[in-house]
């Protein structure tokens, strides 16, 4: 009699436990490739595209001017006096650091407009992936991109963190 219990407690131990996890829905979605096909995306990379273009253009012109400069004031060392050299020499280094300055400024701002433009697609996507998953009843939806990075977690799931935090002891 004692082993049937046992074998009964075991059986319905197993089948709960298949219950349980057949109740587990994981989905998962490409992030990545979502993002990039969305078409406000492509609008949104087109921008990026044109401002870097001109961003480009203008740092060619401050280096081309650069190279003009030090190419005259090369030539033009040997007459020049030790002063007009040393005051030459510092304009250069301050042009330099102005060429610098503009790249660094340049690639800031492009990384600024991109985020701008990026969050608002990338909220849109993540407010979608949210609505589908709940759709079809999912626990959870990863990032197929970046495994481990969870977009979604369903009604169904249950929050352990306070048993986790009671088997650390605080």
């Amino acid at each position: 009699m004692k082993q049937f219990k046992t074998l009964i407690i075991a059986i319905v131990l197993f089948f709960g436990a298949q219950v349980a996890t057949a109740q587990t829905k994981v989905g998962h979605v490409d992030v990545s490739a979502l993002m990039t096909t969305m078409p406000a995306m492509k609008a949104a990379e087109a921008q990026l595209t044109k401002l870097r273009e001109g961003y480009d253009t203008e740092y060619k012109k401050l280096v081309a001017e650069y190279q003009t400069k030090a190419a005259q004031y090369q030539k033009e060392a040997e007459t020049a006096g030790e002063l007009l050299n040393q005051t030459r020499s510092q304009e250069m280094q301050d042009m330099g650091t102005r060429i610098q300055k503009y790249q660094t400024d340049a690639d800031k701002s492009l990384q600024d407009k991109q985020i701008e433009l990026q969050k608002p697609l990338y909220e849109k996507a993540l407010a979608a992936i949210k609505k589908v998953s709940d759709a079809k009843g999912l626990s959870y939806t990863i990032d197929a991109t970046s495994p481990g990075t969870v977009l979604n977690i369903g009604a169904g799931s249950i929050d352990i963190l306070a048993a986790v935090k009671k088997e650390l002891g605080f």
